[in-house]
């Protein structure tokens, strides 16, 4: 009830000063918004600037898959077991013992089955409706987001036989170019995951962003030069994208896009790298 209330009063705030009030909360100072420089200044013009119409069907988690296949072939689309618009009509009768649940229009709400007999049905109808009625939009006013439908979509559960978990690499992409990546690792496991940078040589970067290093050692993909070769391929023509693959039993999944990664709201570790990154983003021209 309180979140509501307070999503609905800053409803009425303009994205502007919403972005540079949350900006300021975060980095004791305001964006530099009329000539950007850092990569989270250059997230926030972008938010407010690029408004490309594609972007909203590039974050929605279910028709994306379309846009992707038609890019780079249908084999690297994990496959969809159901869409549903409502939480209560989920058929998990028909669905196999092990499978994902998540929302195509936001960020994080997911539900993993490992088990049905220990799985709580109540419980993640009760969370996926709460889900369905939040407009992700409104967090941090990244613009794709607003117009996406709300459904749930199930996926098989997948994992790698080696790893005995789902790594995440997410790949940095600047006009169709892979500048460098992190690896997301023990989402399930850990409180918190773990984040590592890498350039795109796959040499380990002194960088932190929101989540501390892992203490394992991570070896280079089998298919990381491929998985390079297709995040640039989707990313052509992009000023800036995170294109996220799986690898999973020697074979490439993709994942998401994310045109905001954290919003634009979270310090680097050490700083430069916000410098560094920011250099890398060449801003199109503004379609708003």
């Amino acid at each position: 009830m309180i979140k509501n209330f307070i999503v609905k009063l800053l409803s009425c705030v303009p994205d502007k000063i919403f972005i540079q009030t949350k900006y300021f909360c975060r980095f004791h100072h305001f964006a530099n918004l009329k000539n950007p420089q850092t990569y989270n200044e250059k997230l926030q013009w972008l938010k407010l600037y690029d408004h490309n119409p594609l972007y909203t069907t590039l974050v929605d988690k279910y028709a994306v898959k379309k846009w992707v296949a038609g890019k780079i072939g249908q084999e690297y689309i994990i496959p969809t077991l159901g869409v549903w618009q409502k939480a209560e009509d989920i058929d998990f009768d028909k669905l196999p013992e092990q499978f994902v649940l998540k929302c195509t229009h936001d960020s994080g709400s997911i539900v993993i089955c490992k088990d049905k007999t220990n799985f709580n049905k109540d419980d993640v109808i009760k969370k996926l409706s709460c889900a369905l009625k939040n407009n992700f939009y409104w967090n941090g006013r990244e613009w794709p987001y607003k117009n996406v439908p709300a459904r749930i979509m199930a996926e098989p559960y997948m994992e790698d036989k080696e790893t005995s978990e789902l790594r995440d690499y997410k790949f940095f992409c600047f006009n169709g170019e892979v500048k460098l990546l992190f690896i997301a690792l023990d989402r399930q496991i850990l409180s918190e995951p773990t984040f590592d940078f890498y350039d795109a040589d796959f040499e380990h970067l002194n960088l932190k962003h929101g989540h501390p290093n892992t203490k394992k050692t991570i070896k280079k993909p089998v298919n990381f030069e491929k998985m390079k070769q297709l995040a640039q391929t989707l990313s052509a023509g992009i000023a800036q994208v995170r294109i996220d693959f799986y690898e999973i039993n020697g074979k490439i999944y993709f994942g998401e896009m994310t045109f905001f990664h954290h919003g634009g709201f979270v310090p680097f570790e050490p700083a430069v790298w916000d410098k560094k990154l920011g250099d890398m983003i060449k801003l199109p021209e503004a379609s708003k």
